[in-house]
């Protein structure tokens, strides 16, 4: 497990430094995405997510779910191509959760990747994930990360 400045980084998933999201790969190869630590911490406490819709095609870069906060409504940004095969009803309802586990409980949504192999050469994971956020963090200004929700994971 990684950490800079309270912020959590899990070893087992890749990152997309620029825009805060992660991807996990799920064992069919399938992949979660959702906002990273640092990003619910930049957002504050969420008010409203709404994931896009099963069978709904995201290209990379493009918008798999709008969150809002008090200082901040916006797209997430997909790091993967893919069709949306589930969506996480649960942020939709109380999306805190996304504040409270924003890498177990708060992904976001789950895709079929198009050509995932390639997609995932373009993320980071383990020391080049930290040393990115790192510098991420450093050039943002970003202090230490608030979980103002608490804390599960």
């Amino acid at each position: 497990m990684g950490e800079i400045n309270n912020c959590i980084l899990p070893d087992e998933l890749y990152y997309w430094v620029q825009n805060n999201v992660w991807v996990r790969v799920m064992e069919d190869r399938t992949v979660q995405c959702g906002m990273t630590d640092i990003a619910q911490t930049m957002a504050g406490t969420l008010i409203h997510c709404r994931p896009r819709q099963v069978g709904k095609e995201i290209k990379k870069a493009k918008s798999l779910a709008t969150v809002e906060s008090g200082k901040w409504v916006g797209p997430v940004k997909s790091p993967i191509a893919g069709t949306v095969v589930q969506a996480n009803s649960e942020v939709e309802a109380d999306p805190t959760i996304l504040n409270r586990s924003p890498y177990t409980d708060g992904w976001l949504v789950r895709l079929q990747p198009v050509d995932l192999d390639t997609d995932l050469a373009d993320l980071v994971r383990g020391q080049e994930a930290i040393d990115g956020f790192r510098a991420y963090m450093e050039d943002k200004s970003l202090g230490d990360c608030v979980h103002c929700e608490g804390f599960t994971g």
